[in-house]
């Protein structure tokens, strides 16, 4: 082997060799490292590539193995892709491409199952009458809670990209609020009558709305309906052998399936 070459790649260090770098000549890297593109160095003295850091991982162990290895929850095919295309290693990007086929058709064949619950709670709060003058309020307020699993990681995406919190005035999609790629639980609740504004960020409450159709869920029956609505246009069906009738129609339980 050649004598190990240290590179920064987006602030993240790489240790390797120049034979493995070059092993495919036609390729970006193959061009920096052969002497056919000038390369930059970094403050001490390692090549330096202004690329992602973190994703570059897998490409170089492609240039080690000639394999397209990645975890089974990888997130980031989109990022990968477009560093891929910007290293033009050939048999890496038909590796890629087989990937996304392999990935496509697990997706196709999916289930999603939804556990709902509600209760009531009261809620207190101040009311400004006046200057200076405060009254104590309280108000009963209905509590929404949904436990989501599919075995699609991008319907819960898709899902994502269509529900989102309302808290401290802002908009914030429920994508960042996944425990894993196919988990997700929403906490939210339906607005209160008289409930000052500010008193929903103090007592941490988060309101739940559908965009573009900046729709508020005050209810289940709303929750299920865009539910429904965003799953069906995505190929589901409800699975009418499981749960019980009654579950569903009590808006307990829902399950739905996709045959593709």
């Amino acid at each position: 082997m050649s004598e190990p070459i240290t590179l920064n790649v987006g602030g993240k260090l790489y240790t390797t060799s120049l034979s493995t770098l070059t092993s495919f000549p036609d390729s970006m890297l193959g061009a920096m490292f052969s002497g056919k593109m000038p390369t930059k160095k970094d403050s001490q003295g390692n090549c330096f590539i202004d690329r992602d850091g973190k994703i570059f991982r897998y490409i170089l162990n492609f240039l080690r193995t000639s394999h397209l290895d990645l975890p089974e929850d990888f997130q980031e095919m989109g990022l990968l892709r477009r560093e891929v295309d910007f290293y033009q290693i050939q048999p890496l990007i038909e590796a890629l491409q087989e990937k996304e086929v392999e990935l496509s058709k697990a997706e196709k064949n999916a289930m999603l199952n939804i556990t709902l619950d509600q209760k009531t709670q009261t809620v207190h709060f101040t009311v400004r009458e006046a200057p200076q003058i405060y009254s104590l309020s309280s108000s009963n307020m209905e509590v929404f809670s949904a436990h989501i699993f599919s075995t699609s990681c991008l319907f819960l995406k898709l899902l994502g990209s269509k529900l989102y919190y309302c808290f401290n005035g802002n908009l914030s999609s429920i994508s960042s609020y996944l425990q894993d790629p196919n988990h997700l639980t929403l906490d939210w609740v339906a607005s209160v009558e008289g409930l000052p504004e500010e008193e929903y960020t103090r007592q941490n409450l988060k309101r739940l709305w559908v965009v573009p159709d900046n729709k508020q869920i005050n209810s289940f029956q709303v929750f299920v309906e865009e539910v429904l609505k965003i799953a069906m246009g995505d190929g589901f069906c409800i699975d009418s052998s499981h749960p019980h009738t009654s579950d569903f129609m009590k808006n307990k339980i829902i399950r739905l399936i996709r045959y593709k």
